[in-house]
């Protein structure tokens, strides 16, 4: 039994859910996502809630019922609130801007870095001050959970947190583990 999977799924408010032909579609104003899923899984809407169920229980059906119930989840929840993730720049000189739609990094490198953001993400760049310095702090918005995920972990990859002084970019909260230099001799 999937601890996951036979949790009902709450349809909010201003969302529409429509199942045809094994793929479940959740739309609002926000925009559409489509859900495709597995014959060894049951998928019903009663136009308030969405509950998951098994064909035949088996290990892999298992697996599968939790992971076709987080799909629709994060499917349904992004149509209602878009995903954040939110990515932190640390170190002098690094500076995040918008031109337009896209963000225009430096990250030290001899060149800026251009993000054309995919179909569907929006950035934001903002400052806050944590813990007494100012960080930039860049938000990529959108309604689907894997995209902004994949979205944030390639901006972070173009300057990942290195452990002597701390630079670079790292997501929001995250803990840099730092080294200690060379001891002088």
């Amino acid at each position: 039994m999937s601890r996951i999977g036979k949790q009902p799924i709450q349809i909010p408010d201003g969302v529409t859910v429509n199942i045809t032909d094994r793929v479940l579609t959740a739309k609002s104003s926000k925009g559409e996502l489509k859900v495709p899923y597995s014959q060894n899984v049951n998928v019903l809407n009663d136009g308030k809630t969405i509950t998951v169920s098994l064909v035949t229980e088996s290990k892999k059906n298992n697996a599968l019922w939790g992971l076709t119930r987080a799909l629709i989840y994060n499917a349904v929840r992004g149509v209602h609130n878009e995903w954040t993730k939110e990515l932190e720049i640390h170190g002098v000189g690094y500076r995040a801007q918008l031109k337009g739609k896209r963000l225009d990094l430096q990250l030290g490198k001899s060149h800026p870095v251009e993000i054309e953001p995919p179909k569907g993400i929006t950035f934001e760049v903002g400052q806050e001050n944590i813990a007494g310095q100012n960080v930039q702090i860049v938000r990529i918005k959108g309604i689907d959970k894997q995209l902004v995920g994949d979205t944030a972990a390639n901006i972070r990859c173009e300057r990942p947190p290195e452990p002597y002084k701390g630079k670079g970019i790292r997501y929001r909260g995250e803990y840099v583990r730092r080294k200690a230099g060379k001891a002088a001799g």
